[in-house]
């Protein structure tokens, strides 16, 4: 299955992120790193760089919006988890245009693709908790008020 070119900026960002993390390198190394990889040209460029450049310069302000809502220490989340967390923390600080649904669907399929077992849905707890806290009008309203249609309820076979 094709990925859209956002979900695909969004696992170039997690590898960005998962290599700052390790080497501290400037976000723009790690753009030109990432460059260099195959399927590279399959994501969208402006995405990815807003969200690397401002992942990486505004992890220390993440981190502390997260801590709260994480139930273990920062520095014993593996450090896929790290990444996928600052990542959708950054989303939902800094681009309201972006469904923080949209944002967090996005978190738990990096989480199923490159995390643990079950790192997936810790992510998303921590991240509805965040959502709650930095956009309390947009989750209080829920989706059919966003005017974002739910899916419609399925059809039993018996026509009920």
């Amino acid at each position: 299955m094709k990925h859209s070119s956002r979900r695909v900026s969004r696992e170039f960002a997690l590898q960005g992120v998962y290599q700052w993390l390790f080497t501290g390198v400037s976000a723009a190394q790690v753009l030109k790193n990432l460059s260099e990889m195959e399927g590279f040209e399959g994501a969208d460029a402006e995405f990815l760089k807003s969200e690397l450049k401002g992942t990486i310069g505004d992890a220390a302000a993440l981190r502390e919006r997260l801590e709260p809502f994480a139930d273990r220490k920062w520095d014993e989340v593996s450090p896929v988890e790290r990444a996928i967390l600052l990542i959708g923390a950054w989303e939902l600080v800094h681009n309201p245009e972006i469904p923080y649904r949209v944002t967090i669907n996005e978190a738990i399929e990096l989480g199923k693709t490159f995390g643990a077992t079950d790192g997936h849905k810790w992510v998303n707890g921590v991240l509805d908790k965040l959502a709650a806290a930095v956009r309390p009008e947009e989750v209080a309203r829920g989706p059919r008020e966003r005017g974002q249609e739910s899916k419609k309820p399925r059809q039993r076979k018996n026509g009920k």
